[in-house]
């Protein structure tokens, strides 16, 4: 992984820790929202400059069954992390079935380019290290919005370096192709919520919250496997 944007994850999650005691917030699972917001704001102007006009152009030029192909190739890349997590968890017939799908697409769907493996029965999860530190009880701690990765947790921000994924680099020469795999996948991922915009357009009185909320519950969710308990003050 480039060494880089290890240190600037860290250092991203130090300063929100060491800065976010002198900043006061409307609710306990946001007691740096005043940082939280700024950090939003600079996220959402250079989504507006660069990301969303760059994923528009990405839609536009791209072929729909290239974009496809792109999509099933990081999906695919992401069933090793699944799988692990899964297993982790304490669900091993998960985790083989998808470490199973990523042989399967790694192989017979060429690198992952076409995803065989759900039409085999093998079905897709989406599992991570955060969500396996929340399966054992630890504790989300207070909302975090990251430059550049977006909404987070002080559970989770670190939890992303654990993702394998951002090991591949080991692998890829020079740095700057990683770079322009990791761009890549930002763009494709961008491009993916061109549509769901409206929705935020017209439900967010204050975009900010309803960003925020929005992603709590459904992390909260995600970690509980679609069912969370009613009853519990914290947001997990």
């Amino acid at each position: 992984m480039p060494q880089r944007l290890f240190r600037l994850l860290a250092a991203l999650v130090v300063a929100a820790a060491a800065t976010g005691c002198a900043t006061t917030g409307q609710s306990s699972k946001d007691p740096w929202e005043g940082l939280n917001r700024g950090t939003h704001a600079f996220n959402t102007t250079l989504d507006d400059v660069i990301l969303r006009p760059t994923a528009k152009a990405y839609v536009a030029v791209i072929p729909g069954f290239a974009r496809e192909g792109v999509n099933n190739f990081f999906d695919n890349l992401e069933d090793l992390n699944t799988g692990l997590q899964n297993i982790l968890q304490g669900k091993p017939k998960e985790g083989l079935g998808d470490l199973g799908r990523l042989l399967v697409n790694s192989t017979v769907g060429i690198f992952g380019l076409w995803d065989v493996a759900t039409p085999l029965g093998l079905e897709k999860h989406y599992e991570d290290f955060g969500q396996t530190l929340g399966k054992w009880g630890v504790g989300p701690g207070p909302y975090l919005v990251l430059p550049l990765l977006g909404p987070s947790t002080i559970r989770d921000a670190p939890a992303r370096i654990v993702d394998p994924s951002w090991w591949f680099s080991e692998a890829v020469n020079p740095e700057s192709l990683w770079w322009g795999i990791w761009g890549l996948e930002k763009v494709r991922l961008r491009a993916n919520l061109l549509q769901s915009e409206s929705v935020l357009e017209e439900a967010a009185i204050d975009e900010y919250s309803f960003i925020r909320d929005a992603w709590l519950q459904r992390r909260r969710s995600q970690v509980y496997d679609g069912s969370p308990p009613r009853l519990k003050d914290d947001e997990d």
